[in-house]
């Protein structure tokens, strides 16, 4: 696993070697997490969009099997102390059809809401996790929108 760098005072990056370091950096984040947040997950297909939202889930003390949720649009799951809610939105045509299913309510609801394929509008004050695949299979994790005391706590972690 390497170390983070910080980039800025609210953006770090991560590079995983494996599914462990990406539930790792996922507890690492879970630490910080008090309900209300929105964490949006941008990457490829098979990148560890779901992966990481399993972490997040098993370091929220979520027991039930997490997977993608692709053909319901969202998933919940309880926590010890908080809800989970999953988007996949992979396959919606636009945030209308998401409004239409009253999706958008559980937005900044006192669980966490963590999206793949985000076609809402207007989400503000999100963590954003970009994801991508390097040449030699590895995942570079791009953070940002959290405070960057925390990103410095989480960077001096590992």
């Amino acid at each position: 696993m390497d170390k983070m760098d910080k980039d800025s005072a609210s953006k770090f990056q991560y590079i995983s070697h494996s599914i462990d370091d990406t539930y790792n950096l996922a507890a690492q984040i879970a630490k910080y997490i008090k309900g209300g947040e929105v964490i949006l997950l941008n990457g490829d297909l098979g990148t560890g969009k779901t992966a990481f939202t399993k972490g997040l889930a098993l370091a929220m003390g979520v027991e039930e099997t997490v997977t993608s949720p692709t053909f319901t649009f969202m998933k919940e799951y309880e926590g010890a102390r908080l809800s989970l809610y999953h988007f996949d939105m992979y396959r919606a045509q636009d945030g209308d059809e998401l409004y239409e299913l009253g999706l958008n309510d559980y937005l900044y609801m006192d669980g966490v809401c963590v999206i793949e394929w985000n076609k809402f509008e207007g989400i503000s004050n999100a963590i954003v996790v970009d994801i991508q695949v390097l040449d030699d299979g590895s995942r570079k994790f791009e953070i940002s929108g959290m405070d960057g005391d925390i990103c410095a706590d989480i960077a001096g972690r590992f």
